[in-house]
């Protein structure tokens, strides 16, 4: 098995929050992050998928079509958008745990070849999260 990852990256802003919780709870809890005027990160981002190559091409899965895939159900959607505001997650919080899922379930259906393995998405350079479909 053969495992291939490619990297893209976005620019996006949130804030955490429990809106029945009061102000002071949600810093107790979220920190930095229930900023009520927001703040954003510079996300990388990995999707994995798996497979043999192709006899012929030598591929699991052509790179180019990989990323534009990643870019039309991922990053042009989410670059310099607000996820609280532009993404619908069902009522979760916009947090790098649930937006994993959330790109998994984007990109699943639409990979034409191998196997989607793993997403990770990093929001900053101490802060990761992977999701395997699980």
């Amino acid at each position: 098995m053969v495992y291939l990852t490619r990297k893209e990256h976005f620019n996006a802003a949130h804030k955490l929050e429990c809106k029945d919780w009061s102000e002071e709870k949600n810093e107790q809890i979220f920190g930095k992050c229930a900023n009520k005027n927001w703040h954003g990160h510079n996300y990388d981002l990995w999707v994995t998928v798996k497979g043999m190559p192709n006899p012929e091409t030598g591929f699991v899965l052509n790179t180019q079509i990989l990323s534009k895939i990643i870019r039309e159900r991922i990053t042009d959607r989410l670059d310099h958008k607000n996820l609280n505001m532009d993404l619908d997650l069902g009522g979760l919080q916009p947090s790098t745990e649930n937006m994993t899922i959330w790109i998994w379930n984007e990109l699943k259906s639409h990979i034409p070849a191998g196997e989607l393995h793993c997403v990770k998405l990093q929001e900053t350079e101490n802060i990761f999260a992977e999701y395997y479909g699980e």
